[in-house]
């Protein structure tokens, strides 16, 4: 199931129905096309060239596809009961909220440790709204970035305030580990397939 809040998009998934997810709906929108027309530059490359320029002309436009995904539809701030996780282009931290000391947003969201600070693009500010609230002209729109930005802080803030006693541990860092595979093999055959050819 999926709801709209602050619109940033948040799956409600029946395991825990106190999981959200914020992201930004303009970067999923981009990184989409992006790889629709990565997926048609392949259809053609399939259906035109079987001989080893093809491969590696293939092999770039798969690796364009997925470092678009990495950059813009990867990036992601879940918050659950059990911790706080921010999945960033190729990393991914679990931050248990018994360590977050603080959150803000300058041009992207930070969550604060004692021993650090994470960053995390799936909530960014945009320039324009930015300027705006500095320059204290018009209004800001209520689905400006900063209000969306805001309510993930206060969500964050909330949730830290309510689990901070029953989510205990360390912060855990992973690697993207099927992005990395993919560019590792792409980039492997893009090689093989220069040299052949």
């Amino acid at each position: 199931m999926l709801f709209r809040t602050a619109s940033y998009f948040v799956p409600v998934k029946s395991k825990s129905p106190e999981s959200e997810q914020y992201l930004s709906a303009s970067n999923r929108i981009t990184g989409a096309i992006v790889l629709v027309i990565g997926a048609l530059g392949l259809v053609d490359v399939l259906l035109e060239w079987r001989t080893a320029t093809g491969v590696l002309v293939g092999s770039v436009i798969g690796i364009f596809m997925v470092l678009a995904y990495a950059g813009l539809m990867r990036p992601s701030v879940t918050l659950s009961p059990e911790h706080v996780l921010l999945r960033n282009h190729l990393r991914d931290r679990l931050i248990p909220w018994s360590k977050v000391t603080g959150v803000d947003v300058t041009d992207i969201l930070r969550v604060h440790t004692d021993d650090n600070r994470y960053r995390a693009p799936g909530v960014q500010l945009i320039m324009r709204d930015l300027r705006k609230q500095r320059v204290g002209g018009r209004k800001l729109a209520a689905d400006s970035s900063i209000s969306k930005a805001d309510f993930v802080v206060n969500r964050i803030e909330t949730m830290q305030t309510q689990y901070a006693d029953q989510s205990k541990g360390d912060v855990v860092t992973g690697w993207a580990k099927p992005e990395l595979i993919a560019l590792g093999a792409l980039a492997v055959i893009a090689i093989v397939a220069a040299v052949i050819r």
